[in-house]
Parts: C-alpha cells; structure tokens; sequence
C-alpha cells in the first residue's frame, strides 16, 4: 500500500513523454538537490503510507466510479485528483492551460463557472481499463487537501450564506430545514436559504443522511473522494503552503515558466480563527462526532486536533 516513499521511486517511476523527463533534469540542477521542499513532501508520503497501513486492512479494486475527481494531463503526464474547498478551481483553471495546446495562457483569464464545465478536462473515469492502469502507473499523481473543519466551514459558508447559491438551497437547504429545525416557517421550508451551521452539523450527523445518497463532493471526506490509500500520490500538497507546493509541481512536470498559479485572494477566505467561531455553538457532544467523521483526513495528512474542539 506504500505510495512512493523516496526520491529515488519519484525519479525512476515517472518519465514524461520527451526520452529525458523534466522531473530528471531538476533532480540533476544544484537547485533541487536536497531540496526541504522535497524532504517534505517525502514526510508526508510516508506519514500517509504508514496511517494507510495501519488502518486499511483489505485493499478494494478500485471502480470507475471511484476516478471522477481525478483529472488528467496527457501532455505532461499528471493526475490531480480535486477536492472541492481546496483552491480545486484555480487548479482546473491551470489544468486547462497545460492541457489547452495553447488555448488558454493566463489561468485567471478562464472564467470560474468554466473551470467547472465537465468537458473542459478529461477524468480518469472517462479511459478503458488498460489506459487507467497506464496512467496510475506511470503518471505523477497528486492532491491537495485542507484542514478538515476548517474546509468544512468553508463548504457552509459558500454554499448557505450566499444567496445565489440557489441550486444547494433548494436541493439541501429545504431538507435540512424539514429535518433540523423545530416550527421551521413556510418560507424556510420552501427557500431553505437561511440553513444555520449548527442544522448543516445534525445534518452531517444524521444517519439518514449518508444512507440516502452519498455526502456531496463540497463536505464529503478527502479519502472518500480521493482514494490516497489505494491510489499513491506522489505530491500532497497542502492548502496551507499552497503556492509553494503549487510551484513545485509545476516544476517537476516542466511546465513551461510561463504557467503560474494564480495567487490566492485573502479577503474571504475561511481561516482558523473563523471555524472556531463557527465551533462556539456547537455543543462537544456534536463536536467530538463531527471529529470523529473526518477523523481518518486528520490521520492520512497529519493535521493535529483543533485548539478550539472541546472533545
């Protein structure tokens, strides 16, 4: 179950499609050798090796199903596998500049709704078998992922604070409502646009919920739309170092220089002291279960418990 636990496995495994990979050429520049940057990202191959083998005890085959976060590069030989509430628009943004045969230069030129329109990037799910196997063999693979409440939190504000968010009002607003909330009004109960967080938390908790239908892709769990313990990624980039983790992959690949990864806007972003806020009202019964959901995220990418959590 081990993904790529050493440099040497990264070097020798991946080779773009020109006979010398640009993944060789930055191993042999002085600037890369010994590098803290790869020596992390070596950290944290290995800490999700061993969670992995810890706590998986049978290996599953994975289904089709299982491969349409995982979006693929053909020309510079990349997977990524995207999580939503983790800059996964302006990572399709950049995919459709290394994918575009010069389509598209600028990712921030490509409009967010269009970022998302599903045949503007192939997925995994979308090869016969014999190609899938090819790609997860001889691609480099790889995720971002985030503080998991602090994600969650994220996911609640975009998708039930903002009021043209409509579709998930009407789709998971009304039902939360129906559900969690004692003498809800007419209007409530037809618009759902007033979910409060700690509804959107019974909601999570209930077990009707994951028994009806699986967890929507914006609060499902990384491992459950990702896979990292069957699929071996070899970058797991990290919300919190994103440009560096970003420009480190677009270096291993060769990407032409020309393609950055749009700098993130500070101004409405979800930070920590934001989701302890949002924790305040939250009782630690309710806390501690809402902990234990995404549990196994916190284990596989080694984010500690929040300070905040009164578990």
């Amino acid at each position: 179950l081990s993904p790529f636990s050493a440099s040497e496995d990264l070097r020798s495994t991946w080779q773009g499609k020109a006979g010398r990979s640009p993944l060789q050429a930055l191993y042999e520049s002085d600037q890369f050798e010994q590098s803290s940057l790869q020596a992390i990202h070596q950290q944290r191959r290995e800490m999700l090796s061993n969670i992995c083998s810890r706590y998986t005890r049978k290996r599953r085959l994975l289904r089709p199903d299982d491969l349409r976060h995982l979006v693929v590069d053909d020309t510079h030989g990349l997977l990524y596998c995207y999580v939503p509430k983790v800059a996964c628009t302006n990572w399709k943004r950049v995919m459709m500049v290394l994918t575009g045969q010069g389509k598209y230069r600028d990712p921030l030129e490509i409009p967010a709704h269009e970022a998302h329109v599903p045949s503007n990037l192939r997925t995994l799910s979308e090869y016969s078998v014999p190609e899938i196997n090819a790609r997860l063999r001889t691609y480099l693979k790889f995720i971002f992922v985030r503080e998991p409440l602090e994600r969650l939190v994220s996911a609640y504000r975009n998708k039930f604070t903002l009021s043209y968010n409509t579709a998930f009002h009407k789709r998971y607003g009304t039902k939360i409502v129906r559900r969690h909330r004692r003498q809800p009004s007419q209007r409530a109960l037809e618009r759902g646009d007033d979910v409060r967080f700690e509804e959107f938390v019974y909601y999570l908790l209930d077990p009707r919920t994951q028994q009806e239908e699986p967890f929507n892709e914006h609060w499902e769990r990384v491992h459950s739309l990702c896979h990292p313990c069957i699929i071996h990624y070899d970058v797991v980039g990290k919300y919190e170092t994103l440009a560096e983790d970003a420009n480190y992959i677009l270096q291993l690949v060769g990407a032409d220089t020309s393609v950055k990864f749009p700098a993130s806007s500070k101004t409405t972003r979800t930070t920590d002291d934001m989701t302890a806020q949002f924790f305040q009202d939250i009782s630690p019964f309710y806390q501690r279960r809402l902990f234990n959901l995404y549990k196994m995220d916190y284990l596989l990418f080694n984010y500690s418990i929040p300070s905040y959590l009164r578990i």
